[in-house]
């Protein structure tokens, strides 16, 4: 992936972000391209967060997503998949360890990291889920399925929240509930939308003990079957995810700054549901997607939700 011109790495880099010497503009620069190359929402809401927190927020997604490609995408110069995301933990490690990276990317989270004192061991349960994912396509239940996104989304709302802090008189790990209920709420509506693609590389987030309740067979998704079962079983999950919305509405104003486009970033992965029920539960030939007027009204509704 280039580079863009200077000004583009500029605009892009705070002064605070260098305040370790660890990581350059170049670094910084590079993690935002990875971000808008993969995420429409996240980078869109990324945009109204604090401007000397986006750098380090660029730094955030693009280590997560390094990860995320080496076991979904391409394991490029490497044995296998298993080999490129133990690579990455171990090149995670060793920089904690050293100080330093030779990685764009792992240089300019390592300086991020060190910078808002985010703990080295939030990564922990993000590598293991990684693993996982080469292995592990069923889940049984929804606690199995809990397990699984405490690896694969809540670090990343932990690391978000050592970034926006927390203000008097809330507390850490008040906050970090909130930010625990955005990120599986964010996740499962991801897992909703994307249960036609999922099946077609052989991986249904759907529990398994629900499907069976619901009458909704792995058939029944390879056909693209859209029953009232299936549309029962949907709408169970919806319901289910719109409360971990409710639960992160209540921890968005512990924070000390960025209310505006973490609220921002929920209202658009909140509108995955209503888009899904307004495509009739299609979520095998229709994407569930939200056009820039609608991601424009979300982002005003924001704002007024937090004043």
């Amino acid at each position: 992936m280039a580079l863009r011109d200077l000004s583009v790495r500029d605009r892009y880099f705070s002064a605070s972000a260098a305040k370790t010497g660890l990581a350059s503009k170049e670094d910084y620069a590079y993690c935002h391209l990875v971000m808008l190359g993969a995420s429409n929402n996240y980078s869109f809401a990324s945009k109204f967060l604090p401007e000397e927190i986006r750098p380090h927020v660029d730094a955030l997604y693009a280590f997560l997503r390094v990860g995320d490609d080496r076991v979904d995408v391409s394991h490029a110069g490497f044995s296998s998949p298993l080999a490129a995301i133990e690579d990455w933990e171990k090149t995670y490690w060793r920089a904690f360890e050293s100080g330093d990276s030779p990685d764009p990317v792992m240089r300019a989270y390592l300086n991020t990291a060190l910078e808002y004192e985010i703990p080295a061991g939030t990564m922990c349960t993000y590598f293991q889920a990684m693993k996982e994912d080469l292995v592990k396509t069923r889940f049984e239940n929804f606690k199995e399925l809990l397990h699984y996104m405490d690896g694969s989304a809540i670090p990343v709302g932990r690391a978000m929240t050592y970034l926006l802090g927390v203000q008097e008189p809330y507390d850490l790990e008040e906050a970090l509930s909130g930010a625990d209920a955005l990120a599986i709420a964010m996740q499962l509506s991801n897992f909703w939308r994307d249960i036609g693609q999922d099946w077609q590389i052989g991986r249904v987030y759907l529990p398994q003990d629900e499907m069976h309740f619901f009458q909704v067979s792995e058939d029944d998704l390879a056909d693209g079957k859209i029953s009232s079962n299936f549309i029962e079983l949907l709408e169970f999950e919806i319901m289910r995810t719109q409360g971990y919305y409710d639960q992160a509405r209540e921890g968005i104003p512990m924070l000390a700054s960025g209310q505006w486009g973490v609220m921002s970033g929920l209202l658009l992965y909140e509108r995955i549901l209503h888009s899904i029920r307004a495509n009739r539960y299609d979520v095998f030939s229709r994407r569930a997607r939200t056009n820039l007027v609608q991601k424009t009204a979300l982002i005003s509704k924001a704002w007024l939700d937090i004043h």
